[in-house]
């Protein structure tokens, strides 16, 4: 009996410490999986407005004018060197330098692959304040063999842009999650407005062939041309991002006729001119812009660990 009891309580001790040695052993868990890769947020549609100013490459409205019929009573064709042709002639350049504030909005989709690379479409309006500009010249200028017929020609240029929009394709590049850097390129289209005015008179010391005469003309249309740029945009918060950026546009070259000069001696017609005028609207865009991104057709996170 005496051995049976030890025996027990030996078996007992055994299983003691046994348990004990194994609750002092850590536990095993099988290894969790990778958690899954953020969706891409800049993927999907976006809309916002934006604000800025632009300036004018092109600063000059330039006028050129064809002589045309002359009646000199007999006089040389070398007339056509008349004091308007000196006075208009050999192409004036009137300053008009176009500025001011721009202000619209914008709406487009962005699509992010390969993690860090970004492409999508844009389109964007906005209305242009402040853009017109008014100049005035005066010339006095005599025509060879006609040294006492000078001429005094007042012209007037004034031109203004009126909206710009444009159609782009971006293309950019995460330098983080949340900053992008880009390039723009694509359609441009703007409505611009010019006109011009010429009054002109002969000197009275001309005598009896003295007279004023007058022309004018305007050009107003919807022009359209391209426009490239880049900029610089930053995801502050989710969903809302914030951008600076540049553009250039060009919208082309406009060239329209003006009312044909003429002046009568003394009653007939004692010489024509047909003048014409001619601008380049294209310049600079500095904008800064404030988006709200949908993200739509984002995989959403199935499960966190």
């Amino acid at each position: 009996m005496k051995r049976t009891a030890i025996s027990l309580s030996a078996l007992v001790l055994v299983v003691s410490a046994g348990a004990a040695l194994a609750a002092d052993l850590p536990s095993y868990k099988a290894p969790l999986p990778p958690p899954p890769p953020p969706p891409p947020m800049w993927t999907g549609f976006y809309v916002g407005l934006n604000a800025g100013g632009m300036w004018s490459n092109s600063s000059v409205t330039n006028l050129a004018t064809i002589p045309g019929f002359i009646n000199f009573g007999g006089v040389s064709p070398l007339g056509l060197n008349h004091a308007i042709s000196a006075a208009v002639g050999a192409n004036a350049a009137i300053p008009t330098n176009t500025s001011g504030f721009i202000g619209g909005g914008q709406i487009g989709y962005n699509w992010q692959f390969g993690g860090s690379f970004l492409a999508g479409i844009e389109a964007d309006i906005q209305g242009v304040a402040g853009s017109n500009s008014n100049s005035t010249v005066t010339t006095i200028a005599t025509g060879a063999g006609f040294p006492a017929n000078p001429t005094m020609t007042t012209m007037t240029a004034s031109r203004r842009l009126d909206y710009i929009g444009t159609v782009r394709g971006r293309l950019g590049w995460l330098f983080t999650p949340t900053l992008l850097v880009y390039g723009t390129g694509g359609l441009a289209y703007g409505g611009v407005t010019s006109n011009v005015s010429l009054v002109g008179a002969e000197t009275p010391a001309a005598g009896p062939n003295n007279g004023v005469w007058f022309s004018n003309g305007a050009f107003s249309d919807t022009r359209v041309g391209w426009t490239a740029g880049g900029g610089v945009e930053w995801m502050f918060m989710p969903n809302w991002s914030a951008k600076v950026e540049y553009l250039y546009y060009d919208l082309g070259r406009v060239t329209y006729a003006m009312a044909p000069i003429v002046q009568t001696f003394p009653a007939a017609p004692y010489w024509t001119h047909f003048p014409g005028a001619s601008t380049r609207f294209n310049g600079n865009i500095v904008r800064a812009g404030l988006n709200y991104h949908f993200n739509w057709g984002v995989a959403p996170v199935i499960a966190k660990y």
